[in-house]
């Protein structure tokens, strides 16, 4: 296929951009041109995507199979950019997110969950489920039964720019004893990025349009299996403190909060790690391995080390008190 995808430098871009490129797909990518030079083959369309006139003139005349667009902040962006293309692209594929559905999420939800309310016009940033929820409506103005919205949940693997398994595997990396939330058999359901970009790829090529949960099958991991899959990989030497996540937040350590386990106050929330995705399994979403997302996201951060971290959320680095999870493992 002739491809544009509108971003292609973190994270889901970057990984949509080297499958598309293993599958021999003529590749543009559409940004700003600061975070990183193109990858090799790819044709570099350089706008700033808040400026719409500065949209028109990258895209020029040019014609493309599909679009694939990561954008997660200002609706009123992702219509322009839809509006421009719907004359020269016969594809349209967004990647959403599960936060596009109303909270709280119900346990077990399809597609079907309620949604927020949104304004594809919005050039609101700071509500991220009404961004995106913004953003699907802005694609389907332009594109209808052409548009495919990827509802992701949580995205891991290699380019993770949220910090979630980098700042775990530097914790790890450390040594010695680190604490963990209890319990150990906590279920956890994740996708690879490069799963989700195989899968955007292969439903552009054959015209898959409509609205998916993307994300892997419930159930298939537990916290337990994945960070001490982690220190396989790895070959770390630390000791895992399995701690209940009461005596953690009473210390003032959220710990879970980051892979969606806890929410501020420390409760437990339901539907976070139970979707139900048999619709996009059914159109060919497949998944890889634990161990192989594991090893592959350790050896991109030992080859490119830490990425920068994401403007519009908090540092890693901030997560945790090291003085306060010392003294808690002191008292155990």
């Amino acid at each position: 296929m002739k491809v544009i995808v509108l971003g292609g430098t973190h994270h889901v871009g970057r990984a949509i951009v080297e499958a598309a490129l293993e599958r021999g797909d003529e590749v543009s990518t559409l940004n700003r041109g600061l975070s990183r030079d193109p990858a090799q083959g790819v044709r570099a369309l350089i706008a700033d995507r808040t400026d719409l006139e500065s949209v028109r003139r990258a895209l020029g005349d040019g014609e493309w199979d599909a679009v694939i667009d990561t954008w997660a902040w200002a609706p009123r962006v992702v219509r322009d950019s839809a509006r421009l293309l719907a004359g020269r692209a016969g594809h349209y594929g967004y990647v959403s997110s599960r936060g596009a559905h109303r909270w709280p999420w119900p346990p077990g939800a399809d597609e079907s969950a309620p949604l927020v309310d949104a304004d594809p016009e919005s050039d609101d940033s700071l509500d991220y489920a009404a961004a995106k929820r913004g953003g699907e409506l802005a694609v389907l103005e332009s594109f209808g039964e052409r548009a495919l919205l990827a509802r992701a949940g949580m995205i891991l693997g290699p380019y993770e720019d949220v910090g979630r398994i980098p700042w775990w595997l530097r914790r790890l990396e450390k040594g010695g004893r680190v604490l963990a939330p209890a319990p150990a058999e906590t279920p956890l359901q994740y996708l690879d990025v490069r799963d989700l970009a195989d899968w955007m790829l292969r439903s552009a090529d054959r015209g898959l349009s409509g609205a998916f949960t993307v994300t892997g099958p419930p159930g298939a991991i537990t916290l337990g299996e994945l960070l001490t899959t982690a220190l396989e990989v790895t070959g770390f030497d630390t000791d895992l403190v399995w701690t209940e996540p009461d005596l953690l937040m009473r210390h003032g350590l959220p710990l879970g909060m980051e892979l969606g386990l806890r929410l501020p106050d420390g409760t437990a929330p339901s539907g976070m790690h139970d979707a139900d995705v048999s619709a996009a399994l059914a159109e060919g979403l497949t998944t890889r391995p634990l161990r192989e997302t594991l090893a592959d996201t350790w050896a991109w951060l030992q080859a490119e080390g830490d990425p920068a971290p994401r403007a519009d959320a908090p540092s890693p680095d901030t997560w945790l008190d090291a003085a306060a999870e010392q003294r808690l493992l002191d008292q155990l």
